[in-house]
């Protein structure tokens, strides 16, 4: 489908929803499970073209992948360190996470590894951790802009030692780094110059590592040292339903008053994007959480927020196309670093709030948006999955929204329209 239209409700929501599983933990688990030594099996994994890219770059590096889409389930036969293959040609589309690991993950190898993606992935920054790279011994030939896709990495077996990083942009590439560092030469140190973006990843990444039998030492917000020698241990790993992916049904219940429970995630989820839940509860919303489940009940009406999302990044959209409909303004700040996602994200939502007849005023770091009628409107994705997830939620509260690109969700939640419709009766 070219577009789908959303249909309004005149009616709450109530509905009980099953989520994937967790992009950013598949991927980040893919990784650990190729350098572990033997058979993992990833449980509840995100079968999406994102996870899809990353799994095919392991495999044509030697490290044999078994998918069952069917079973939700991923079979990881780790070579302990190794990357059998020699030489390979990877594309990782407009998959950041593959973009970033796969480039760290090559670096321990002996070999020539030669990396691109769609146009979008060769505009995104990679250049503080292939200088991190290189000074761990790699050697890297760019086809076009240094410090950018397509690239070749010339791996020389990752060296380790001292190493200051910029993260500002992304937190990737510091997960990238940390996540190789044990299979390093010598013990690993990781500075991280300024600011730190998107802490919560990295603290998922150290969670990660953990459960497959590696420790990070964090000296502070901003030091992170890694023994050499450490390794991955091969183990059945069972990966939560995706927080991101769960944000829009929340905020379905959260603009129709109506109750949406999500089952298999808790707020002890790893997930920074699980904070989410508390964004939601100062906007009025009641959130209930069981043993194995959590369920939001929205109020009758939605109150506006000032709000730094630094570390719910990807929610940026999600709270965007819902603060139209609160009392009061919606300010989100401290989100400079979603310009350089898989669209311009301020930008994106700033321009499709405005097509809405939304008032909104952009800073550098930001927005905000004020309580607005909304016009009715096609609202264009930019080729991104969550543009296209999140402003379908405002549709279900305003009549005359069409989703254009509908299929761009394909990148981590397939079937979301079928699912999203399905929450509502359709």
């Amino acid at each position: 489908m070219d577009t789908i239209a959303i249909p309004a409700l005149n009616r709450s929501v109530d509905a009980t929803v099953e989520i994937p599983g967790s992009k950013s933990i598949t991927n980040r688990a893919l990784l650990v499970a190729a350098l572990a030594q033997g058979d993992s099996t990833l449980e509840n994994a995100l079968f999406s073209e994102d996870s899809e890219y990353f799994a095919k770059c392991v495999e044509q590096l030697g490290i044999p992948i078994t998918l069952n889409a069917h079973l939700a389930q991923i079979q990881v036969s780790g070579k302990g360190g190794e990357i059998p293959a020699k030489q390979a040609d990877l594309f990782v589309g407009l998959a950041g996470t593959a973009a970033r690991f796969i480039s760290a993950l090559v670096a321990l190898g002996n070999g020539e590894y030669r990396l691109d993606g769609v146009p979008r992935m060769r505009e995104r920054p990679m250049g503080d951790l292939l200088t991190a790279l290189q000074a761990g011994g790699a050697k890297i030939n760019f086809e076009g802009n240094p410090g950018f896709m397509p690239y070749t990495i010339y791996g020389q077996q990752f060296a380790g030692g001292h190493f200051r990083l910029k993260a500002n942009q992304t937190s990737q590439q510091l997960s990238a780094l940390l996540m190789i560092a044990p299979y390093a030469q010598q013990d690993t140190t990781i500075e991280v110059e300024g600011t730190l973006v998107s802490q919560s990843y990295v603290k998922m990444t150290c969670r990660l590592m953990a459960d497959f039998g590696v420790d990070v030492t964090q000296t502070d917000d901003n030091q992170f040292h890694i023994k050499a020698g450490q390794r991955y241990q091969a183990r059945h790993y069972t990966i939560e339903p995706d927080a991101s992916n769960a944000s829009y049904f929340f905020a379905a219940a959260a603009v129709t008053g109506g109750r949406v429970r999500v089952n298999h995630l808790t707020k002890q989820s790893c997930q920074g994007d699980i904070l989410w839940l508390n964004v939601l509860e100062q906007m009025g919303c009641q959130v209930h959480e069981g043993e194995n489940y959590t369920e939001v009940i929205g109020p009758e009406q939605l109150q506006g927020i000032d709000i730094d999302m630094n570390d719910m990044s990807d929610l940026v959209q999600t709270l965007g196309a819902i603060a139209p409909f609160a009392s009061s303004p919606v300010t989100i700040r401290n989100v400079e670093h979603i310009r350089y996602k898989e669209t311009e994200r301020i930008r994106a939502v700033v321009t499709e709030l405005r097509r809405l007849g939304v008032k909104v005023e952009e800073f550098a770091d930001g927005m905000k948006i004020e309580p607005s009628p909304i016009t009715p409107a096609a609202i264009e994705t930019y080729h991104d999955h969550r543009m296209a997830m999140a402003f379908a939620v405002t549709g279900l509260k305003a009549p005359g929204i069409v989703i254009q690109d509908p299929s761009c969700t394909a990148k981590t939640f397939p079937d979301y329209f079928t699912r999203f419709l399905k929450m509502i009766g359709q």
